[in-house]
């Protein structure tokens, strides 16, 4: 997985499907019944920061982790334009090593799935529950098994707008949904090609809390995305909130 040169063009295209604020409006609403301190958050698997930016403005104290130098440079420079303080590191999600705890920590919008082998994310779970305060809740979604098995797997979808067209391919199988895309981004008068692969995991259900459960979780909330909703049979994210037993 690559996120050179898709991370000068992730806002562009995710800006139009995701709403960030009410993301971030409803995690805040969940802190808040849940009767969190606002001292610390960590974002793990920022990405180019948008919920980050969001969120720090909460909190006396922020950090953010990610994978790729790339994507922390974009965030990086939203929170110079934000004149916020928030300290940035390239860490792996399932290997955290802050030493320190937090009240709130988040990894959204699918990070999780990124996820492709039980022990990553067996560490993945205990790493965020040794950064996590007594009180402090952890915040996560993933792409539903339904999500990633009926809608994303095995179908080949293109975009086309402005200066960016990309077609978009994916495979399913053994529980993992490879996805291939090629982009053509307009750069003055011509287009310049690169391509991108990457590898996605259909968590179950009952996986996932009966790992969270052994790792001494207990789940407080679960939620069709960001809403109240309950989860459904076709719910395409879910968002779970836990706390440590």
């Amino acid at each position: 997985m690559s996120y050179g040169e898709f991370s000068k063009i992730y806002d562009k295209l995710i800006n139009e499907d995701i709403n960030y604020k009410e993301i971030c409006n409803r995690i805040i609403e969940i802190c808040k019944k849940e009767n969190i301190d606002f001292n610390s958050y960590l974002d793990v698997a920022c990405g180019t920061g948008n919920v980050t930016v969001q969120l720090a403005k909460k909190f006396k104290e922020s950090f953010a982790v990610d994978l790729s130098e790339d994507m922390l440079t974009e965030a990086f420079s939203k929170f110079q334009e934000e004149n916020i303080d928030c300290k940035l590191i390239c860490q792996n999600m399932s290997e955290l090593n802050l030493n320190r705890k937090f009240d709130l920590i988040t990894s959204v919008l699918d990070a999780t799935n990124y996820i492709l082998e039980d022990n990553d994310f067996f560490d993945y779970l205990k790493s965020v529950k040794d950064h996590l305060k007594d009180n402090g809740i952890f915040i996560f979604d993933i792409n539903s098994y339904y999500k990633l098995s009926k809608i994303l797997g095995n179908n080949i979808y293109t975009y086309d707008e402005d200066d960016v067209f990309y077609v978009w391919e994916n495979e399913f199988e053994d529980d993992i949904v490879s996805m291939y895309l090629t982009f053509f981004v307009k750069n003055d008068n011509a287009y310049e090609r690169f391509d991108e692969n990457h590898f996605e995991r259909a968590y179950k259900e009952e996986f996932i809390e009966k790992a969270l459960k052994d790792i001494g979780f207990k789940i407080v909330g679960k939620y069709e995305d960001y809403t109240k909703e309950r989860v459904k049979e076709k719910s395409e994210r879910i968002v779970y909130v836990v706390k440590v037993e």
